[in-house]
């Protein structure tokens, strides 16, 4: 129980670096004359993501799961840390433009270095890999269908058509 206190405590602090570097680059956004788009729907990411944590917690503490596989853990955290990886070279190939939120920036420019040269949401991907894998590597079998199928839903159905909306506002002076 004490690695899965750790491991919530660094993905927790992660989390909320993250939302202190996006708000600072919210500000420099519309600083620079960027404006949001899609907002009504950002709530409802922020509660599948608040209702994630406290449905993991609730699911590893309420009940003492039994592996699936002896060492079932390691391949699903692999996965989690691996995806760090790619979650920093989002960040870091965006620079600026990076956030949780859709920002449009008119006259700019889509970012086609870093993973974003292969793949066209590479974060989406590093979350639906965390959404599955961090549960999994717990045995939190429920936490990590519900909310993989949850984002799924709201990624391709809501958010992701947002950012394309977004894409193609860019290019308007």
């Amino acid at each position: 129980m004490a690695f899965f206190w750790l491991v919530m405590g660094v993905v927790l602090l992660q989390r909320l670096g993250e939302l202190i570097l996006a708000n600072r680059n919210a500000r420099l956004i519309r600083s620079l004359g960027g404006y949001e788009i899609g907002s009504d729907h950002y709530k409802y990411i922020v509660l599948l993501h608040l209702l994630f944590f406290l449905s993991l917690i609730w699911e590893v503490v309420a009940g003492q799961k039994v592996p699936l596989l002896p060492n079932g853990w390691l391949f699903p955290f692999t996965s989690f840390v691996l995806a760090q990886f790619l979650r920093y070279w989002c960040i870091i190939s965006l620079g600026r433009h990076w956030n949780t939120r859709i920002l449009v920036l008119p006259g700019s420019k889509p970012v086609r270095r870093g993973p974003y040269r292969f793949l066209r949401h590479p974060n989406y991907l590093v979350v639906g890999i965390e959404l599955l894998a961090l549960p999994l590597t717990f045995q939190a079998y429920a936490t990590a269908i519900l909310f993989t199928l949850l984002n799924a839903w709201l990624l391709l159905k809501v958010r992701i058509p947002m950012e394309q909306q977004a894409v193609y506002a860019r290019r308007e002076p």
